[in-house]
């Protein structure tokens, strides 16, 4: 986290998610400021979900630009990175936020055809079965193999930010946000049936081997991008592409995450 910061006179842009509601909102303050295209920016406003909050930061990973701090307000179901939306007081709002820096993974997905792809995941790395059989998966964490078979539904990596999503439905630790941890959790483990998961350093390099790839096809997903029918799947920390949410002092990030383990 940085300190409060004054950001009422940057330059903004105002992207919206394509739902109804996110669209009414933006209607209601295309108006009240004054808004520059997303290339010449300072400040993004994001109207939405947590979805489109993620997809707002993908589009800024893959132009390969300088990355502008975030601000979202809430037009979607949960919103955990997001803001409340308020239609007025948007100025004295970013007189007075905090910014929290969030690092994304990066993962290199290596097909059974042999094709690689390099993606971004802000939340998590999932692999999941394609088909009825259980995956079956070899786990290394800084070249040595530390689970030589994984009988399970798939497993996930997931950072600080990403810990209270899927890594949290599926039994994950939450990690505070500045723990310079990932969780690394299995998902409905089949054998060993005892084993939970393991939090390690986000200095880790985990690769993750499908064995038996054709009968047992297994699929690599970096938040919501999907590559099929991997054999590998390397998973670290890129810390030179990070990125900074924006949020009002009593919605902090940190705190959310902290709350989450007493949430019932």
């Amino acid at each position: 986290m940085t300190p409060s910061a004054n950001m009422a006179g940057a330059r903004r842009a105002l992207v919206a998610s394509p739902a109804q509601a996110a669209q009414d909102a933006a209607a209601m303050l295309a108006d009240a400021h004054d808004w520059v295209p997303v290339e010449d920016a300072e400040l993004i406003v994001a109207l939405g979900g947590d979805g489109f909050m993620l997809q707002t930061l993908h589009a800024m990973l893959e132009r390969r630009k300088p990355v502008v701090p975030v601000f979202g307000m809430n037009l979607g179901t949960v919103g955990f990175l997001m803001n409340e939306w308020r239609p007025h007081g948007l100025d004295a709002r970013l007189e007075r936020i905090k910014a929290f820096k969030v690092v994304p993974l990066a993962m290199t997905a290596t097909t059974v055809a042999g094709e690689s792809f390099a993606l971004p995941a802000i939340n998590e790395v999932s692999l999941l079965r394609e088909t009825r059989q259980t995956a079956k998966l070899e786990v290394t964490v800084n070249d040595r193999v530390v689970l030589s078979e994984l009988a399970c539904d798939g497993i996930l990596v997931a950072t600080p930010a990403g810990s209270t999503a899927y890594n949290l439905s599926a039994q994950g630790p939450i990690l505070p946000l500045g723990s310079n941890m990932l969780a690394l959790t299995p998902i409905s483990p089949f054998r060993p049936r005892r084993w939970r998961g393991a939090i390690l350093p986000d200095k880790a390099r985990i690769t993750l081997r499908v064995l038996e790839p054709a009968k047992r096809p297994v699929s690599a997903v970096a938040d919501q991008r999907e590559i099929r029918d991997v054999a590998r799947v390397e998973i670290m920390i890129d810390r030179t592409r990070e990125l900074t949410l924006l949020f009002d002092p009593e919605h902090a990030l940190d705190d959310r995450i902290t709350m989450e383990q007493f949430a019932v």
